[in-house]
């Protein structure tokens, strides 16, 4: 997978690792198409290749993992029938 995104002043496609986070007037491309990218007539591409090792997943990775599962394993929290109930609270006690 990676990302491409234009230099349009320099009439440059880029094509680099996939991103992590979102960018406007970005796109995540799987491997098949960013393989066979091309650009229009006049420009050209810049092909960024990423760092193997940075693409291994650490221990972090792996905690933000489980932690996400966990999350999403949890039942949703129970909603009351009705509105919310109310307690007057004086200052004097």
């Amino acid at each position: 997978m990676a990302t491409l995104t234009y230099v349009y002043a320099d009439q440059t496609a880029v094509l680099g690792p996939l991103a992590t986070y979102a960018e406007p007037h970005t796109y995540d491309l799987c491997e098949a198409h960013a393989q066979r990218m091309s650009a229009p007539q006049g420009w050209s591409v810049l092909r960024l290749a990423p760092d193997p090792t940075a693409a291994e997943p650490n221990r972090d990775d792996l905690l933000a993992l489980a932690d996400a599962v966990r999350e999403a394993g949890r039942p949703p929290a129970a909603t009351p029938d009705g509105p919310p109930s109310l307690r007057l609270v004086r200052p004097d006690q």
